[in-house]
């Protein structure tokens, strides 16, 4: 062949074949807007910095606000990545068309399809499970077994909810939609508010001390409060009942992320969510707010697997999100506040 012809030839290569996906070029600076913590975020941030060269900045705020900044700036913006709390917010990013479809193997490799959007504007990168929390000392474990069986006469007077106001029970109830309709799960909320012991508390922080100081004998928690809790008081009188085990399984919701809509960075911000789903990663990214790994190759933590397996609804998590706005409808009717 010669020089000339190889030369068209290489650069029929180069464009025949696009560059690794994802693939983050040295020198390059990501911006994430993140709904998480800098403790939680900073660590993971800084070993990829080491590891690629590539900076990740962030900006933390509330997920709210963080969306609302995002359409306010549009083709301006300089975040690469939204990072939140809660599929019902990932999916309120997705409707406000903040997101991008991202293509990309790696990440449906790793994040089971219930856990990532299906349309892959987002994609779950930690696990939290919304279950019931006890106390030992009044309640058997043989007495509990689902969500909508506290709604039974048998929990008059015995149960404790975070307010309705939290998108975490507007996912919940979303999700109880999803799986049984509309009409049953009036029922089931209004048979809540009826056997509440107390008005509901503004946060999971304060459900749980109510529980364990016997103001009510169950409740409703995020896991990852009851392993903070008992990592300052472990003789509490508290445990976790995974719910709805003969059924379709415990309500998860996850922490995940996606790309922005107008990214600057579309290709280095895909290589760090396909990092962060990794082996590698998922492990810190999960255990350091006691939650559990979105990749369902890696374990958790000692202290959270010590709370006993259990299976997961497994529901896509849009559901979520597109059912948010009838679940705080109903709820309201419910009289749950």
């Amino acid at each position: 062949m010669s020089q000339c012809r190889y030369f068209i030839f290489v650069l029929f290569l180069a464009f025949l074949v696009p560059p690794m996906a994802g693939a983050g070029e040295s020198g390059t600076e990501i911006v994430v807007y993140s709904a998480r913590h800098e403790p939680l975020i900073k660590p993971l941030f800084d070993t990829y910095a080491k590891k690629t060269g590539v900076e990740v900045k962030f900006i933390t705020g509330e997920a709210g606000a963080l969306m609302q900044r995002l359409k306010a700036e549009g083709t301006r913006t300089p975040a690469d990545i939204l990072l939140t709390v809660d599929a019902g917010n990932l999916w309120f990013a997705k409707r406000e068309g903040l997101l991008q479809p991202v293509q990309s193997p790696a990440l449906e490799a790793n994040i089971p399809a219930h856990l990532r959007d299906p349309d892959k504007q987002w994609f779950g990168l930690s696990v939290r499970a919304r279950t019931l929390v006890y106390n030992t000392q009044k309640v058997s474990p043989s007495d509990l077994s689902t969500y909508q069986a506290l709604a039974e006469p048998q929990w008059k007077g015995r149960l404790c909810l975070r307010s309705s106001k939290k998108v975490y029970n507007q996912s919940l109830v979303a999700m109880l939609i999803a799986e049984y309709g509309e009409a049953e799960t009036l029922n089931i909320v209004k048979g809540w508010v009826a056997n509440l012991a107390a008005p509901v508390y503004s946060d999971d922080e304060q459900v749980l001390p109510a529980v364990a100081a016997g103001q009510c004998d169950v409740g409703i928690v995020n896991s990852y409060y009851y392993g903070r809790l008992l990592k300052k008081q472990a003789d509490l009188p508290l445990a976790l009942f995974w719910a709805d085990q003969g059924a379709g399984g415990v309500h998860v919701n996850v922490s995940g992320a996606g790309v922005t809509r107008h990214a600057r960075h579309a290709q280095a911000a895909q290589a760090l969510l396909e990092w962060l789903s990794s082996e590698e990663a998922q492990g810190v990214f999960a255990n350091a707010n006691l939650e559990y790994p979105a990749n369902p190759k890696v374990a958790p933590d000692p202290a959270v697997a010590a709370w006993g397996s259990f299976k997961q609804n497994t529901r896509n998590l849009g559901q979520a999100g597109a059912m948010q706005a009838q679940a705080i409808r109903l709820m309201d009717e419910a009289g749950y506040h």
